[in-house]
């Protein structure tokens, strides 16, 4: 199964990082929030990601391309082409990283549909490239499996400031954009969606954001469902929050890190 990570947005709330690099490469104990996030899913054995890329893409590709120099010992000869001996194997052996150019101004919608072509008509996992939680990823594909809709979404519990879902019964009724109040669940990412929902609710329109009409609709189907998530979750919009999550990982207290 492939994970699908959206990589595109500008993080104006981050400009103290986000000047010279895009959100995803904003760097938590010396990796990128985007590492943090694949180790997540690959601690549960889903190694397959497609990246959906914007702006400054390219810092992510560069990151990528040349990853294994970036990230183990080697001797290189100066003088022959291709010449290089690596000498320490990473973590990250057998990883599949397709990196997708989904436009500068695209909204998340639009992304999403511009890499279906990389998902060979499968269920996959969706979710965004800057924020962390402790999900158990083999339940929530259970969770999905279990109950045949079309999609999954991860409830949390965060300040209310994110789309509020409405729930009966472990089915979402309602997708509220932008609540004002309350301790209701709202959607964290950590999506599981099945091919359908791409062919049924997305297109090619660039302002289409995935979390206003596609999920609101999908809801109003009867064909969203949340998967529960009472721990650890946390959004890296703000310095602040940046700065919350670079302690915690200094101080060993990274509720994420379910790798060793």
């Amino acid at each position: 199964m492939k994970v699908v990570i959206l990589c595109g947005g500008q993080g104006t709330r981050l400009r103290e990082q986000t000047e010279v690099l895009p959100k995803p490469m904003v760097e938590i104990g010396g990796r990128p929030i985007l590492w943090h996030i694949m180790k997540g899913y690959a601690h549960y054995g889903l190694t397959e990601f497609v990246l959906c890329l914007g702006y400054k893409g390219h810092v992510i590709k560069d990151y990528f391309a040349n990853y294994e120099l970036r990230t183990n010992d080697f001797t290189v000869e100066i003088g022959k082409k291709s010449n290089i001996e690596i000498h320490r194997q990473n973590g990250e052996a057998g990883w599949k990283v397709t990196l997708v150019d989904t436009g500068e101004n695209a909204m998340t919608g639009s992304r999403v549909f511009r890499i279906r072509d990389y998902l060979n008509n499968e269920t996959f996992c969706l979710t965004y490239g800057d924020g962390l939680g402790s999900i158990d990823i083999t339940r929530l594909l259970q969770f999905h499996q279990q109950h045949g809709k079309l999609a999954t979404v991860t409830g949390v519990r965060p300040p209310g400031r994110f789309g509020e879902l409405e729930i009966n019964d472990d089915r979402v009724v309602a997708f509220a954009e932008k609540p004002q109040v309350g301790e209701s669940f709202i959607n964290g990412g950590f999506m599981v969606l099945e091919p359908d929902f791409i062919n049924r609710y997305l297109s090619d329109n660039e302002d289409l954001t995935l979390e206003r009409e596609p999920l609101q609709n999908v809801a109003a189907d009867g064909e969203l469902m949340v998967f529960p998530h009472k721990e650890f979750w946390q959004p890296m919009d703000t310095f602040r929050e940046w700065k919350m999550l670079e302690e915690m990982w200094e101080h060993d207290k990274a509720a994420w890190k379910v790798w060793q």
